[in-house]
């Protein structure tokens, strides 16, 4: 008997904060460490994010000890960072130890760990205790360059030795990390990386820099003199570079996040009901009421207790009038109050309102990979290696054309030679290669975001642009699903029996139909008849029992009733049928009618213009689809009504193997949004956690021209993925031949050379970013 596998795994969800991570080999490295590792599983790491995400076996071990042999392996600084609860990063003003011990024993903490410089990260359940109670408890390189390039002193030893001593300093203190790096990288997870390169060519600059100086003190000095400025300004660049491509990629990232929506600040009415306080937003806890004055951004998600005004919403909504606000009025973070103050009743914490949901769905989206990125990868695990063996070569070419063709000396040969070598080895650049998806990738789950729609995985940015069908649900969808009554009739039994048992089935239901059916009735003031063993029945109704009697509600092909009289005379109006039966018997029966969303008849047209071919496909009434589809131009050929969940699925299937877009907005969406290559859910007052699970992608306002815009954003990601791929090829081609000298008279100094991440990473985060400006 396997005694480990006779107790139950206990896993946790761990993501961590990585410090360190500067190129692909880095991202690299770090998912070979985890991967090693056999309590890990899930393992997604983003070298744009900085970040790890794993499910760990706690059985095994803590995440303190996965940080200790990360740490240990690939010279990275790991934080966990919170995913329980939230957390406060606190600055105790005594012995950290006994904070900590004195903290931890608080209701409501979940676990403490100190960070850097005398930091304690506490996490706690903020429904238990609020952060307010909480707190109440409780230079040498640039040295090194002037002296360089400065007027030589007279004493050309005394020069030579100061050089000396501060090139070793920058070679041991600023390239030092790179040493241990680099090696651990070959033994714990025989990666080669760049840190390799940085390695080989600075330590040769440096080494030859001694020989040279070596050289000169005996008297006999070599024709490029002291080399010390070469070693040096190649490690400053290379810092440098490295510094302005994180910089890059930090502010790119910053620029369309979701979370800038976020206000800082919050204005907490205090408990005598009148004096306000500016707070950190972060301070907020359940019970705090907040004061919104005019032009200023909503804090949180809350009810309004008092005041009326009018509110923007457009930047979460879409929505471009003002909305109205009194008291109940419920309001969102990020939205703009703009006349009169409001104050209202938080319902939301900061780290889990409106704002925070949208970003961590595009948070998640950012750590998935589409498949092109496996060739990326790829590619970039064999570049080190061949820029390895090119600078062998050039080495090479360089000493024999030296020697054989101009006749030089081994030794002026040699010192000709590797600054070649040198040159080729630190020009050349992976990151281009390994950021050509990534950033995009990003920016774009961002600029999606920014207009309302979330990319749940990064493969649907490269998969949406190559659509072929777009297939559309119809209520709630094509429609605005705000379904009304336009007729009634009841047989058999009285028109209260009937309504009361009506409402009975309805008042509870969030379905299109139904919710309409249970409004109806509520305006009439009917009270409902008590039922019993209710349940709900996807693409068909509802059914429970009254009195030992079933009673049904739902479409009448369910309830066989497609050629009953009273069907027929609704469908021939283009009405939506809901029927009411008891034992089978037909009791009652309202017709149902929708509106067109504005925007669909534009957003059709535009499909077509697209050559993509429109379907629907729904479970309503044949009539009530055919007429959308007349008023939309959709041929016949391409609508299907009275489809239960399964056949949605299954219509979508036929159309295989072309590529597939479903959008559809309820529980009975889930299959067909599964089936399609792409399914896309769009938020309504009906919208379902089923169906968005189901989804891979969110149009978090309800207007159908979102399905134009992640067309036109994953046609644009992909136009820049691929000039990214381009950018990169032709840089490192050029570069690399460049700097091997194959140009007669131009090549690139050794101690510039530390210039190509710049140069080939700030093009690849530009071409990225410019998918702000795109019109979508």
């Amino acid at each position: 008997m396997d005694i480990e596998k006779s107790f139950p795994q206990v896993t946790e969800h761990v993501v961590l904060s990585v410090e360190g991570m500067t190129c692909v080999g880095c991202e690299k490295k770090l998912f070979r460490s985890l991967d090693l590792l056999p309590q890990i599983h899930n393992l997604k790491t983003s070298l744009v994010m900085s970040q790890a995400e794993f499910e760990l076996n706690t059985a095994s071990s803590t995440v303190e000890e996965i940080i200790r042999i990360l740490e240990r392996s690939t010279e990275f600084v790991y934080q966990k960072l919170s995913t329980a609860g939230q957390y406060l990063d606190l600055i105790p003003s005594g012995n950290v130890d006994q904070f900590i011990t004195g903290i931890s024993e608080q209701y409501g903490v979940l676990a403490t760990s100190k960070l850097n410089s005398g930091i304690v990260r506490v996490e706690y359940n903020p429904r238990v205790v609020g952060a307010r109670d909480l707190m109440s408890n409780c230079d040498d390189t640039a040295i090194l360059l002037i002296l360089a390039w400065a007027p030589l002193p007279e004493h050309a030893l005394a020069y030579g030795i100061t050089s000396l001593i501060l090139a070793s300093v920058v070679q041991t203190v600023v390239a030092g990390p790179f040493y241990p790096s680099a090696i651990k990288s070959l033994i714990f997870t025989r990666v080669i990386e760049m840190d390799l390169l940085i390695v080989l060519s600075t330590t040769t600059a440096y080494i030859f820099s001694i020989v040279s100086f070596a050289y000169e003190t005996a008297g006999n000095p070599l024709p490029t003199g002291q080399f010390f400025e070469t070693s040096t300004l190649l490690v400053t660049l290379i810092m440098l570079g490295r510094y302005i491509s994180a910089l890059a990629r930090q502010r790119a990232v910053e620029s369309i996040s979701v979370r800038s929506l976020q206000e800082h600040t919050a204005l907490l009415v205090k408990s005598d009901g009148f004096t306000t306080e500016s707070i950190d937003a972060r301070l907020l806890q359940y019970g705090d009421i907040f004061k919104i004055i005019p032009e200023s951004r909503i804090t949180t998600d809350g009810i309004v207790i008092n005041g009326h005004s009018e509110v923007d919403e457009s930047m979460i909504t879409g929505e471009s009038k003002p909305i109205e606000k009194l008291g109940g009025s419920q309001v969102v973070a990020g939205s703009v109050n703009i006349s009169g103050a409001l104050t209202i009743q938080l319902t939301r914490l900061p780290d889990e309102n409106t704002i925070s949901e949208i970003a961590d769905l595009v948070d998640k989206a950012k750590f998935s990979k589409p498949k092109v990125q496996d060739m990326a990868d790829r590619i970039a695990s064999y570049f080190v290696p061949v820029v390895i063996v090119l600078s062998i070569i050039t080495f090479s070419i360089w000493m024999a054309v030296s020697i054989a063709i101009r006749g030089e000396r081994a030794s002026v040969a040699a010192v000709n030679s590797i600054t070649y070598a040198i040159a080729v080895l630190i020009v050349s650049c992976p990151c281009a290669i390994g950021l050509a998806i990534p950033m995009v990738v990003v920016i774009s789950g961002g600029v999606g975001a920014k207009h309302g729609v979330i990319f749940k995985s990064s493969e649907m940015i490269e998969v949406a642009r190559k659509v072929d069908h777009v297939i559309f649900d119809k209520t709630g969808t094509l429609t605005e699903g705000k379904m009304s009554v336009i007729e009634e009739d009841y047989f058999d039994f009285s028109k209260e029996l009937v309504t009361r048992l009506a409402l009975g089935m309805t008042g509870d239901i969030q379905h299109p139909v139904s919710a309409a059916v249970a409004k109806h009735l509520i305006d009439q003031d009917v009270k409902p008849e008590l039922l019993y063993d209710l349940k709900t029945l996807p693409g068909k109704g509802i059914e429970g029992t009254w009195n030992g009697e079933l009673i049904r509600a739902g479409n009448s092909r369910w309830l066989s009733l497609q050629s009953h009289p009273a069907v027929q005379s609704l469908l021939s109006q283009s009405l939506s049928a809901f029927c009411i039966t008891m034992n089978d018997r037909l009791i009652g029966i309202y017709g149902l009618q929708d509106q067109l969303r504005s925007d669909a008849l534009d957003v059709v047209t535009a499909l077509k213009a697209r050559n993509i071919s429109v379907h629907i496909v729904s479970g309503d009434d044949q009539g009530a689809v055919q007429a959308i589809a007349s008023e939309l131009d959709i041929p016949a050929m391409n609508v299907q009504s009275k489809s239960t969940p399964s056949q949605k699925a299954e219509y979508i299937k036929s159309l295989s193997p072309a590529v597939t877009l479903f959008v559809g907005d309820g529980t009975n969406d889930a299959p067909a949004l599964a089936s399609a290559s792409v399914g896309v859910h769009i938020s309504s007052d009906t919208a379902t956690s089923i169906a968005e699970s189901a989804a891979d992608i969110i149009l978090v306002r309800p207007v159908l021209h979102g399905v134009i815009i992640l067309l036109n954003l994953s046609k644009a990601s992909y136009q820049r993925i691929m000039f990214n791929f381009g950018w990169a090829f032709v840089y490192n081609l050029f570069a690399i031949l460049l700097a091997a000298g194959a140009f007669v008279g131009a090549r690139i100094p050794p101690a510039y050379a530390g210039l190509g991440e710049i140069v080939s990473v700030l093009p690849v985060v530009a071409a990225a970013w410019a998918l702000k400006w795109v019109k979508l």
